[in-house]
């Protein structure tokens, strides 16, 4: 582990690995491999550290360790045993293993685990008659096996938890939007506090958190408490704290436009308040418990993100009038808008009654969505009834 640079991927959703590889580029990553649902690129120990505090779309930071052929279940034995884990661990250690498999004939990534620790486990007790300990929850090393028909990558998990979670959410409703979509879902409009940002159905305020975080420059995993890498065997603090300690330079403290955030129920906006409150956010943020057909934004410009209530999300009693209420709100208050929706229910979209004028497909978890833009224009009723479907 002594290299200066080594082989490195960021894991993602699927759609957003383009933005993952333009936020790593711009911290200086090199050789950038576009994967599924995954970014490799090349790196030093900085640039291993910077990536998990400032992506905001990468779910875990992966350090490559090594690739090799499996033809039968004992090669994941032997091809791990191969491995000198004195770099990595010492017996006093905790690990835990997650693997994943791809159109393999080996099938089930619990035994594939198994046979993982085992060759871990057999190589510590045969040098020191001791063995490091599993913990699943919170391991000094979590490693990663993927597994591609007859090929098996192993990788340490440099992020520890995934980077979704941020630190700053403190409560949260059902089915929130996960943090490294809601960044993503900005990104992917372009917004970068260019103009005011408002999220009409804002829950418990994950996306407008988001947007001032990136308004502002704050790293998203600022808030985090540790990461994986503070556990390794080679990690360096004053390299850690080097990169932490220029974090307050690079913070814009002033935001020129509005981000705001409504919902209809009282609840979802005393939970944002809370989770706002947690990134001290509450002066750069704007909440108003109002329904969509009550609320008016900021007059002239500016971009909508929402994440409506949609399919196996929440149940709501009309799914299809609230979208038709959607469309309608938008169509008479948000003209010179920029309005993106993501919804899983493809019937329901029908009902907003606009024209998209771009379509992205994306995840929310297990669920296939659409990213939707509509552009609502200024002018007369007659160009607004062009657009409806």
């Amino acid at each position: 582990m002594s290299e200066n640079n080594f082989t490195i991927v960021a894991k993602t959703m699927a759609g957003l690995e383009s933005v993952l590889a333009e936020e790593l580029k711009a911290l200086g990553a090199k050789n950038i491999v576009i994967l599924p649902r995954a970014v490799s690129f090349y790196g030093d120990k900085k640039l291993l550290y910077k990536a998990n505090l400032w992506t905001r779309t990468a779910l875990r930071i992966l350090k490559f360790i090594k690739t090799f052929n499996i033809q039968n279940e004992q090669d994941i034995y032997k091809g791990v045993y191969s491995i000198d884990w004195e770099e990595w661990l010492s017996v006093d250690n905790t690990l835990a293993i997650d693997t994943v498999i791809n159109n393999s004939f080996l099938t089930h990534s619990v035994f594939v685990s198994q046979k993982a620790k085992d060759a871990i486990v057999d190589q510590f007790r045969h040098k020191t008659g001791r063995r490091p300990s599993i913990s699943l929850d919170n391991p000094d090393l979590r490693l990663n096996i993927y597994i591609s028909g007859n090929n098996c990558t192993l990788s340490a998990d440099s992020s520890g938890e995934s980077l979704h979670k941020r630190g700053y959410r403190k409560f949260s409703l059902q089915a929130p939007i996960n943090e490294v979509l809601a960044a993503g879902l900005i990104k992917l409009a372009g917004w970068n506090g260019n103009s005011n940002f408002v999220d009409p159905m804002c829950g418990s305020g994950t996306i407008v958190i988001e947007a001032a975080l990136i308004a502002l420059n704050i790293p998203p995993s600022y808030y985090r408490k540790i990461f994986g890498f503070e556990k390794w065997k080679d990690f360096e603090p004053d390299l850690w704290n080097s990169i932490k300690d220029k974090v307050p330079s690079l913070i814009n403290n002033d935001i020129e436009n509005e981000i705001i955030g409504a919902d209809i129920s009282p609840k979802a906006i005393s939970i944002a308040k809370e989770n706002i409150k947690s990134v001290g956010l509450q002066k750069k943020i704007k909440l108003f418990n109002k329904p969509i057909d009550v609320f008016r934004p900021p007059y002239n410009h500016g971009t909508v993100i929402t994440n409506p209530p949609y399919g196996e999300r929440l149940v709501t009693d009309n799914i299809t009038e609230l979208y038709k209420l959607m469309g309608n709100s938008f169509k008479k208050m948000y003209a010179g808008y920029d309005v993106w929706v993501i919804s899983s229910d493809m019937q329901a979209i029908k009902y907003i009654g606009l024209h998209p004028s771009k379509k992205i497909q994306l995840y929310n978890g297990p669920l296939e969505c659409k990213l939707l833009k509509f552009n609502i224009y200024k002018g007369s009723k007659k160009l607004k009834k062009s657009t409806i479907l």
